[in-house]
């Protein structure tokens, strides 16, 4: 079976990229590539859409896709788990709504990075964050690092928030689910970020670097062939991994019962 792709944000990098993987596999075809110019109604007909635009445009996108069916791969940043929380409703309210993963970071690298900090938390009170970017990112802290700030205090819920202290001084950094982050927007960078754990006479550190976008690829292609076959809404690659992670998946039906 052939899987049709509509690229939202074709023109920027990771749409670049997006295209030249659909068009070098064999069971994916494009659909439409879309620029900031493009009507959202070209991407109808398509079996899965790939959202890499940017934090002002995505949730329209987003919206537009679910509504009409349509599975949909969010890799732009800058969404934080309210406003997923917001899709999640959105989702419950539409029994025909398409699928939405929400993928901060394509990377396996990046995503077993994280996996690994949330696994290493609950043993150790001192934790901060601090990711670098290239001088060209527009928002800050990086959709990694929230996410990695979000599960990191979800496996601490029962150990208790971080210890952060002086965290009211601006010098250190944004809470995210109690965790310091710290951003570095620079150039000569790509991605990185370095989770750092505090204990009793010993320091963890868990750490992990993009060195070229071909990092991204794996990562693209298996949201892309999972997409269509998804319900809900999905956070993080690492539920496509198989990785055991707190608040990853929120199928629609069992959000609904939940409530």
């Amino acid at each position: 079976m052939t899987i049709r792709v509509a690229v939202a944000g074709a023109t920027g990098k990771m749409g670049k990229l997006a295209l030249a993987l659909v068009e070098a596999a064999e069971d994916l075809e494009l659909h439409a590539a879309l620029s900031s110019t493009s009507e959202l109604d070209e991407m109808l007909g398509a079996d899965v859409v790939l959202d890499v635009t940017h934090p002002a445009a995505s949730a329209g996108i987003v919206e537009f896709a679910a509504g009409a069916g349509i599975p949909i791969v969010v890799g732009t940043s800058g969404w934080s788990s309210d406003r997923i929380a917001d899709i999640e409703r959105f989702v419950r309210g539409h029994d025909e709504a398409g699928a939405v993963l929400f993928i901060p970071n394509f990377s396996i690298g990046s995503t077993l990075g994280t996996a690994f900090a949330a696994l290493a938390a609950p043993w150790f009170d001192s934790i901060e964050i601090v990711e670098a970017h290239h001088a060209g990112k527009v928002d800050s802290p990086s959709g990694t690092a929230v996410r990695t700030a979000e599960l990191i205090g979800e496996a601490r819920a029962a150990a208790g928030p971080v210890g952060a202290p002086h965290a009211d001084q601006r010098a250190r950094g944004q809470l995210v689910s109690g965790v310091p982050v710290h951003s570095l927007r620079m150039s000569g960078l790509l991605a990185e970020q370095r989770v750092v754990l505090g204990g009793d006479g010993e320091t963890l550190t868990i750490a992990h670097s993009t060195l070229s976008p071909s990092s991204y690829e794996a990562g693209i292609l298996l949201a892309l062939r999972r997409a269509p076959e998804s319900t809900g809404v999905t956070v993080g690659l690492g539920v496509l991994l198989g990785l055991d992670l707190p608040g990853a998946t929120v199928p629609a039906a069992a959000a609904a019962v939940a409530e």
